[in-house]
């Protein structure tokens, strides 16, 4: 999808939408909200950019903790499926060593992304105890939770063929059998269950309304076909990546803004995010389509497939990434009481908040690349983020709080956080 100037006068308004959904969209947006808070004249956060270089100092010495030898994987889900020195994907693609490697592409595709929609944040209480011992909590529960769900055939409707997601079993899934698989109940709630049900719901009516993404079967991992016959010489730009993405699930997310007819997905209202065109007051982050994009690149890449400028993609705007800019005071509430109130996420201050923490995380991983003598290609932000600064923002929020949870209490719904 080409970028269009959304300040650009007299663009229409499905110019303006198609700009929005785009990762260009997503930083010019929040670098806009940066300027605005260097010249002190946002309403909910000052800024303190004199802190950024000890914020760096800190996530550098959480990535020479992590990573030691700079070997720093993508920020992608298939982290969180080798938690507890397990690889789990890697023992199921030895159960799948027979079959064709673009097969094996579209199981990873399925896989990926119903456990991506899944990972919105789970809340302090909860866990998950995996067969045969160990239990996980937040992020890495719900992706050992997703991918035992997937491996049991809860999204696929073909019986002899557990391992794949189709748009039968999801536009059936129910709250009931989502939460008895991610061991939900009174004494192990999970924040939004109702809300990440609806969500794989509304994905297995996505996938029947375009064929030509999702093919006839309407199948997730159909998109892998897609991706690889629009890739140019075995080449793909990550910006298309995104595009294909947020132009395959645009319609899943519920009660969002949309803009001459167009879904936008997380898109949010700021008071102060000026334009010229029917943008105005839209800030785009597409947090988890994003977080999507990066998690797809691996199996494209395994398949032969080379994923390019991933660097066009932002940072994440989640509460792990902005709660280290806050809990390091690189951004302060104005309000003092703000960190004690629950907020829902549409409130401008969290649409502040969330647009600050993806323009500081370019300014941190050029801090990072300074001190570390790397230029972007060896240590693009896909890496900043994993080695990184989601990591150095649980290790922050753990030494701050005993619970480990951020310092902004948000509302979710299971479709955002």
């Amino acid at each position: 999808m080409a970028s269009t100037n959304s300040a650009a006068a007299g663009a229409s308004p499905a110019e303006a939408a198609a700009w929005l959904l785009t990762p260009d969209a997503v930083r010019e947006r929040a670098h806009l909200i940066l300027r605005l808070g260097e010249a002190g004249s946002l309403a909910h956060f000052a800024l303190r950019l004199d802190r950024l270089p000890a914020a760096a100092e800190y996530v550098l010495a959480t990535i020479r903790r992590n990573y030691p030898d700079l070997a720093i994987p993508f920020h992608s889900r298939w982290r969180h499926f080798a938690v507890g020195g397990r690889d789990r994907w890697a023992m199921l693609a030895r159960e799948l060593g027979h079959l064709s490697a673009a097969e094996r592409a579209r199981i990873r595709f399925d896989l990926a992304v119903t456990s991506v929609l899944l990972d919105a944040g789970a809340g302090a209480a909860w866990r998950y105890r995996e067969p045969g011992g160990g239990e996980y909590a937040r992020s890495e529960g719900l992706a050992v939770a997703s991918f035992h769900l997937f491996r049991s055939g809860l999204f696929s409707d073909d019986p002899a063929r557990a391992c794949r997601a189709d748009a039968a079993a999801l536009a059936r899934l129910d709250a009931a059998a989502l939460a008895e698989g991610m061991q939900v109940g009174a004494a192990n709630p999970l924040t939004g269950i109702e809300g990440r049900a609806l969500l794989l719901r509304r994905l297995g009516a996505a996938l029947t309304q375009q064929p030509a993404l999702f093919g006839a079967e309407a199948r997730i991992g159909h998109l892998f076909d897609h991706l690889r016959g629009a890739a140019v010489a075995g080449r793909l730009p990550a910006a298309a990546l995104l595009a294909a993405v947020l132009r395959g699930f645009g319609a899943i997310w519920p009660g969002r803004e949309s803009l001459a007819g167009v879904p936008l997905g997380d898109v949010w209202r700021h008071s102060r995010a000026e334009a010229a065109d029917a943008s105005r007051g839209l800030v785009p982050f597409h947090k988890l389509s994003q977080w999507l994009a990066y998690s797809l690149i691996e199996p494209l890449e395994e398949a032969g497939i080379a994923v390019t400028d991933c660097d066009a993609l932002t940072g994440l705007a989640e509460y792990r990434n902005g709660g280290l800019f806050l809990d390091l005071g690189v951004i302060e509430p104005r309000d003092p009481d703000l960190p004690r109130r629950a907020l829902a996420v549409g409130e401008e201050a969290i649409v502040e908040w969330r647009a600050l923490t993806v323009a500081l995380l370019d300014r941190l991983a050029a801090a990072l690349r300074a001190r570390l003598g790397l230029d972007a290609v060896r240590l693009p932000l896909a890496k900043v983020l994993e080695g990184g600064t989601w990591a150095a923002g649980r290790r922050i929020a753990g030494e701050k709080r005993p619970d480990g949870e951020p310092p902004l209490r948000i509302e979710s719904d299971g479709t955002v956080f």
